[in-house]
């Protein structure tokens, strides 16, 4: 597979299309795009992740931005380190949930947001026109390291109007960690040490071996769920390899399911903070009837974590997020977050004095199914498959911000392109699997 080059960053396999010499070209076009200043460094725990790094701070260096490494640290605590330390930017060096050989670049910028599609236009343009903007040797930047990232993140998410570590201290929940052996095998261990809970680790040497495959979906998260079951825990949190991801195990070995964390996440905060919410369009209906239960909105954008937040900000939501078990909580920082996730759904089961599987079972349910349709065997492309979706669906008033989306009564259909294969892929959800996989196909045919 070919090097992976979006507006947010780089991603490729290390050693054969990630390489030093790309490195160096993007990290340069991003050093050069903000004319200097101070910007933030950290990494997951990847075997590759430290000659990254060297590469990154040299090069950042040479075009005149002082850097501040902070090492093997969450995506989130890289974020909140840019604020703290205001940062022109940041950069996380992280591929996020792909297997261990992968790498790449992650793009803040003096927000600590990830950069949005007109910010990294015009990175992309200064590497592709090789404009840097390297520097004398008396105008390089210097390195500070920085050993307090994650002690200050938790600090952070501890004093939080809405967190009271004595109330989820006095609860004495055990809590089972599988941080895959990533960025967040230190950091969610030490904030819930800080809040009191038996920690049972799993996982946590940050050594960036992943026991098992790093995204975390049912199919991987087996042994958790197990140990869990066995051990007598309350709860079972899991992350991805960078820790911005976060996905919950009650009591009984089950999984809440990827799309209930965010929605935990809203239905603890419009509990505390009213106001409207924010997801992405191919994130469960399930937002939306917490949501309204608080008789607020819950707005959609198109799939991508900045876009998401972009929403959040215009419409002021209180909270955010996307159902890969994404919590964005403003208050904090514009970004996905696992440990002020944990934190929130801590102290949610505490107050409600509610068992996991018991809080679980009061949300609404539903299920979701993902299908694709092959172009090539319909002799048309991605964009004109997907007008004549919104032509054909025109009476539903489908949501075209990214590809179609239709609504009907039970369920929903969302029709994507793919930037990789000549395919659209096509999810939907209804109230069982078998409903929303019917409500695609008979979707599909009519299509064909």
């Amino acid at each position: 597979m070919s090097l992976m080059i979006s507006v947010s960053g780089i991603r490729g396999i290390f050693g054969s299309h990630l390489n030093p010499e790309n490195l160096v070209t993007f990290t340069a076009a991003y050093g050069t795009w903000l004319k200097g200043g101070a910007v933030v460094v950290g990494r997951d725990s990847r075997v590759t992740g430290q000659i990254c790094e060297d590469i990154v701070c040299a090069t950042l260096q040479s075009v005149g931005c002082d850097v501040i490494k902070i090492g093997i640290a969450p995506t989130p605590t890289v974020a909140m380190s840019v604020l703290k330390h205001n940062a022109a930017g940041g950069i996380i060096l992280t591929a996020s949930h792909n297997p261990e050989q992968w790498n790449a670049l992650k793009l803040l910028n003096n927000k600590s947001e990830f950069l949005d599609a007109e910010q990294g236009r015009k990175v992309l343009d200064i590497a592709e026109k090789g404009a840097f903007s390297y520097k004398m040797f008396d105008e390089i930047g210097k390195i500070t390291i920085e050993n307090e990232a994650i002690d200050h993140h938790i600090e952070k998410v501890l004093k939080l109007p809405y967190i009271n570590a004595d109330t989820i201290k006095k609860k004495q929940f055990s809590v089972a960690v599988d941080a895959v052996n990533g960025a967040g095998s230190v950091a969610l261990p030490a904030l819930l040490e800080k809040l009191g809970a038996r920690v049972h680790k799993l996982h946590c040497e940050p050594n960036g071996l992943f026991p098992h495959n790093p995204e975390p979906l049912p199919e991987h998260l087996t042994e958790i769920c197990e140990f869990v079951k066995k051990s007598r825990c309350d709860l079972g949190v899991v992350t991805d390899p960078d820790g911005d991801r976060l996905a919950l195990v009650d009591e009984n070995g089950r999984l809440f399911g990827e799309e209930y964390t965010q929605v935990a996440a809203f239905d603890f905060m419009l509990g505390k903070k009213p106001g409207d919410t924010a997801t992405n369009l191919s994130s469960s209906r399930a937002a939306d009837d917490i949501t309204k239960k608080y008789g607020k909105v819950c707005h959609r954008a198109a799939v991508g974590e900045i876009n998401v937040v972009k929403v959040m900000q215009q419409k002021g939501a209180v909270i955010s997020g996307e159902g890969n078990g994404g919590v964005i909580n403003p208050d904090l920082h514009p970004g996905r977050d696992a440990l002020v996730g944990t934190a929130m759904i801590l102290q949610h089961l505490a107050e409600l004095g509610m068992k996991a599987s018991t809080y679980r079972d009061t949300l609404p349910d539903y299920e979701m199914s993902k299908q694709k349709i092959e172009l090539t065997h319909l002799g048309t492309d991605a964009d004109s498959l997907l007008e004549k979706v919104a032509e054909l669906y025109r009476d539903h008033k489908p949501n075209t911000t990214d590809g179609v989306k239709i609504d009907f009564d039970t369920g929903w259909v969302h029709f994507r392109k793919s930037n990789t294969e000549p395919i659209v892929r096509v999810y939907s959800e209804a109230k069982t699997a078998d409903e929303a996989k019917k409500l695609a196909k008979n979707l599909i045919s009519s299509i064909q």
